[in-house]
């Protein structure tokens, strides 16, 4: 569930931050409309959403928030090509089955696209891993092996190895440690100290 007020979710509230006034949003897996609501609310936005979780979809309605019952693994073929100034894609990258479908579908529907993605190569998976010889959790993360909806698993440098090999241009990089945005050491080591990176991209064609 996103919430724009939680302080786990520093991400969202960075995102917000990349969404100018009166923009048109598409946010996939919106959850209970929380980002949706604020930007709405605070930017005037033209906001729709799309999520799969009926309770989630009556929380919107409850808001007010516009949203659309659909599965993201099943494509955006109801969505016209470069439709909305703005696609959102928080921390949901990794629970879809085809992300690299989904990511060039997103970059068709949208002008730019604004993804979080969770790092697997964070110091704190890589040790658990190594020394315990466990699947690692973290607050990113907190899934046991057998209950997750993780089922793609990727780091920072797999991610922009991604974009690179399929000529999706990388705009804008921040990487979020311990709640705290671009810190030194997730500069200059995101794939190790970053728990979580945010990417705008647009397409080389676009």
């Amino acid at each position: 569930m996103k919430d724009i007020k939680n302080p786990n979710r520093l991400d969202l509230k960075l995102i917000s931050g990349f969404i100018p006034a009166k923009s048109s949003v598409l946010d996939l897996g919106c959850g209970s409309g929380e980002l949706l609501q604020s930007l709405i609310r605070e930017k005037n936005v033209y906001g729709q959403g799309v999520e799969i979780n009926e309770k989630s979809i009556y929380q919107c309605i409850s808001k007010g928030v516009p949203v659309m019952h659909a599965d993201i693994d099943e494509g955006l073929l109801d969505f016209p090509d470069q439709s909305f100034d703005y696609i959102i894609l928080s921390v949901t990258i990794q629970e879809v089955k085809k992300p690299d479908v989904l990511l060039k579908e997103m970059l068709r529907v949208g002008r730019t696209i604004i993804i979080s993605v969770p790092n697997f190569g964070y110091w704190k998976v890589r040790f658990f891993l190594l020394l315990t010889g466990r699947m690692p959790k973290t607050k990113v993360l907190p899934y046991e092996w057998y209950n997750t909806p993780n089922i793609h698993l990727t780091t920072i440098k797999d991610f922009k190895y991604f974009c690179k090999t399929n000529k999706i241009q990388i705009k804008k990089q921040i990487n979020i440690l311990k709640q705290r945005k671009n810190s030194t050491m997730a500069n200059l080591f995101s794939n190790f100290y970053a728990e979580l990176a945010i990417f705008t991209l647009q397409s080389h064609s676009g």
